[in-house]
């Protein structure tokens, strides 16, 4: 899957930025709607950042690379977060991401070939009593056992 080369700022993301340019700590508050906007961060959109607001490119990607929000691939359809905080790890939640990867066939932190899910590992989901808990776009399955992972992930599948 590659990356598309042609996303521009939307009239909207750029009135946003203009918004915020004077303001401090307009930076953050303008990464964070970029992501809401496309999901990660595409390339062209902080080349374009970073004329309009005067901040060197090395600067935005540090931000960028320092928070873990923030995506630099574009994810998939289907993210799937699964939970590696102490009580999910304790209750097999590194058995549960193992099992994930095998049944797409992709590791932590990448896209499946078809563009179907991307996966990541998080530190707490705040769901502690459910454990091993993984969220796939924003829904919480807890108790997640690996013999359950294949009809979980049928539910986001595209029916094609």
């Amino acid at each position: 899957m590659g990356q598309d080369t042609s996303q521009k700022l939307t009239p909207e993301l750029r009135a946003f930025i203009e918004e915020w340019k004077p303001k401090p700590g307009n930076l953050i508050m303008v990464l964070h709607r970029i992501q809401q906007t496309y999901g990660y961060m595409p390339r062209e959109i902080i080349l374009e950042l970073s004329d309009i607001l005067e901040v060197p490119l090395a600067k935005i990607y540090g931000v960028i690379t320092f928070y873990n929000f923030f995506k630099l691939k574009k994810p998939g359809r289907n993210l799937i977060q699964v939970c590696l905080g102490t009580a999910c790890y304790l209750k097999g939640g590194d058995d549960i991401m193992k099992a994930l990867e095998d049944e797409l066939g992709v590791g932590v932190n990448t896209v499946t070939p078809d563009g179907e899910f991307s996966t990541e590992a998080v530190r707490c989901l705040g769901c502690c009593g459910l454990a091993p808990v993984i969220v796939i776009n924003g829904e919480v399955f807890g108790k997640v056992t690996k013999a359950a992972l294949p009809g979980i992930l049928d539910k986001f599948r595209s029916k094609q």
